[in-house]
């Protein structure tokens, strides 16, 4: 067995690897950059070293440096986790002529299913069903165009050494496809270092089904049954379960069988998934299913597959990597139960899914155990940065069938909290709820079909949510005039108390919050200080309340929650607050609010509609139009690069281009002047 083992990843796949490998009795060691120095996987292992600067292709993708930290620590073996190196047939073939284990498969099944378009002609030979499309070496756009035009109408454009939903756009029409073609390469570059895409014939509705095989050194070959990834947005998984709803068992082991059936043709040893689409004749398919791609590598979703058969993935890819035979046979392999995976991102969702950057100062998640686990790299006062995916962690549930395993991700979302910066939890609650997911009516699409009900506008706060705030401040307030008090010669005086106060009177205080709401005022509460300890609320409606709140020790997560009596009514919120930044957590919901000072003109609203502002820092690689253009409301301006997606900016309304400030392959910060439009005169 391997006694020291390198893993070459950092975030939660690193921690996730390293919990079975000192299961196992297996001494580890982590790499870091210089962002990650204090990070949770560094704080985990045995031994650690520094690999380089902040971003990866100064540290985790830099080769010789992890290779001499192998040699340096003694590692017999390297872990990839997902990502970075994972699926770099160069990488395989230095660790074997470093003698050291490469925990993945052969170089050359890396570099069989390492390009999309090698891969389907090698499954097209293996008798694996393809997607009508192109997959040739031609790269010119003319003939991608007519290629297109063949297949016909929409189309899939896909980055052929891609992943991730990265350099894979839809052309609707021929008149879109170059735009389209245009930008899949531009973001396959960046992503890959490689341009080259395939076309693939759009389906209507289709299920994106995976198979989970595992193969060793001795012959041996199984698939771990199947997982439903269809819930994807911008063709990144949102949610994954396993096994796949409403499959039938024939189709299971169809599918099985011909997942297993790519593996041996390209020699293939250790973990690694077979992706189909599935094309169901319920919404309006042929019922086939056609082979994707293969990742040749650990998937981000390998925990729903290790609840329902209850095995470790990790510690199946040690053991072969060490020599070892399969633990199981396919006959010794069962599902049981139903398991749900939901990624949580730094994102916020109010403004188009915008990757966050920040600290995480209130961090809280559910209970873990026999049904709910939680895979995670970060913890509260951790940065999300700007150099890598903005996953904070993977919430995956368990059950007896698939309605208890929903249940349990409702409660499990319900529970998590989030401060700091905005996240996507909502989000992934509205799908936990919507009718269409609990009847298990899934397909690519889901997410773009109930975009209306999934993603509502940001409402004002409700009555509730306001007063929780406000009797929050007060309390913090008065906490702190005490503590200030007790400092004084005289901390009985009046004058120490800080509060408002007239003789025989009681004086207002009014708080004024700025929220998310779009086009939202800012909400005024007035709370007068009663002779019992409580306030008398007025809302912004003008509904009175009567309220007591205090502040409880969350001992199991740290921080403190906020307990209070309004109205009658008794409820309790996460809190956690930073100067005037305020996040207030009911369960299911997180409430980003701002405290106005009314005498900060800074705070105040300076319009700037015709401003356009990077919303991360990120790299100008393309720049629409030129001073002096006419634009019209939502027509493209400038194209960022920022995490390795693309955002672009558009314009808030009709105008002319009065400046433009960054040229392409220019740096910007975090709310730089990009673009200035003058706007029409009403």
């Amino acid at each position: 067995m391997i006694e020291t083992l390198l893993i070459a990843n950092r975030g939660e796949i690193a921690c996730r690897i390293i919990r079975t490998a000192r299961r196992l009795g297996i001494r580890t060691v982590a790499v870091y950059s210089d962002a990650d120095a204090d990070a949770l996987h560094v704080t985990l292992a045995d031994e650690a070293v520094r690999i380089g600067a902040a971003p990866a292709r100064d540290s985790y993708l830099r080769m010789d440096a992890i290779l001499d930290a192998a040699a340096r620590t003694g590692a017999q073996a390297i872990h990839p986790g997902y990502g970075f190196l994972s699926e770099n047939a160069g990488f395989a073939e230095a660790c074997a002529a470093a003698d050291l284990i490469f925990v993945g498969p052969p170089a050359s099944a890396i570099r069989a299913m390492g390009g999309k378009s090698e891969a389907k002609a090698l499954m097209e030979t293996a008798g694996v069903p393809l997607v009508p499309g192109y997959h040739g070496e031609e790269q010119n756009s003319g003939v991608l165009a007519a290629e297109a035009a063949r297949i016909g109408f929409p189309v899939l454009i896909k980055a052929s050494a891609g992943g991730g939903g990265k350099g894979m756009k839809v052309a609707t029409s021929a008149e879109d496809f170059h735009e389209q073609l245009a930008s899949a390469k531009r973001e396959a570059q960046a992503a890959f270092g490689n341009d080259r895409v395939l076309i693939e014939k759009y389906l209507g509705r289709p299920r994106h089904v995976e198979i989970q095989v595992f193969a060793d050194s001795h012959g041996n070959c199984v698939y771990l049954f199947e997982r439903d990834c269809s819930i994807q947005r911008r063709h990144q998984k949102v949610v994954e379960e396993a096994p796949a709803p409403n499959l039938p068992l024939d189709l299971r082991q169809e599918m099985g069988a011909a997942a297993v059936a790519a593996a041996k043709a390209i020699g293939y040893v250790g973990a690694g998934t077979v992706e189909f689409l599935l094309d169901p004749v319920e919404t309006g398919g042929d019922g086939r299913f056609y082979f994707m791609e293969m990742n040749t590598r650990l998937q981000v979703e390998h925990p729903v597959t290790e609840y329902i058969t209850g095995q470790d993935l990790v510690e199946w890819q040690l053991r072969v990597a060490a020599g070892g035979a399969l633990p199981l046979s396919q006959n010794e392999l069962a599902v049981n139960g139903h398991a749900i995976e939901v990624r949580l991102y730094a994102e916020d969702p109010d403004k188009g899914f915008l990757p966050q950057t920040g600290t995480l100062s209130h961090l809280r998640f559910p209970e873990t155990g026999s049904h709910v686990r939680v895979d995670t790299g970060v913890r509260q006062g951790d940065a999300i940065s700007i150099h890598y995916d903005p996953m904070i962690a993977k919430l995956i549930v368990w059950d007896v069938d698939r309605p208890a395993a929903v249940r349990r991700l409702r409660q499990a979302l319900a529970e998590t909290e989030v401060g700091g910066l905005s996240a996507n939890i909502p989000f992934l609650a509205a799908i936990a709820g919507h009718p269409g997911f609990l009847a298990a009516d899934l397909d690519t699409r889901f997410i773009e079909r109930h975009q209306a009900d999934l993603l509502p506008p940001p409402a004002a706060p409700a009555g509730d949510v306001l007063a929780l705030a406000a009797l929050g401040v007060l309390l913090e307030r008065k906490a702190e005039t005490v503590a200030a008090a007790a400092r004084t010669k005289d901390p009985w005086s009046p004058w120490a108390t800080g509060d408002s106060w007239r003789l025989n009177d009681a004086v207002p205080e009014v708080l004024a919050f700025a929220t998310s709401h779009e086009g939202g005022e800012p909400q005024e509460v007035r709370a007068c200080r009663r002779r019992d300890g409580g306030f008398d609320i007025t809302l912004p409606t003008g509904e009175e309340l009567t309220g007591h709140a205090r502040f409880e020790p969350d001992n199991a997560h740290g921080g403190h929650r906020l307990v209070a009596e309004v109205g009658g009514r008794r409820l309790t919120a996460g809190w956690s607050r930073r100067g005037r930044e305020l996040d207030l957590f009911r369960p299911g919901r997180h409430h980003r609010l701002t405290l106005i000072d009314p005498l900060d003109v800074g705070m105040v609203d300076a319009g700037g509609g015709g401003r356009l502002v990077a919303p991360m820092p990120g790299k100008v690689i393309a720049v629409l139009v030129a001073t002096g253009d006419r634009v019209e409301k939502g027509q493209a301006l400038v194209v960022l690069e920022a995490m390795k997606m693309e955002h672009t900016i558009k314009a808030q309304g009709p105008g002319t281009v009065e400046s433009v400030r960054y040229a392409i392959g220019d740096q910007v910060p975090d709310g730089a002047e990009l673009i200035i439009v003058t706007g029409d005169e009403a």
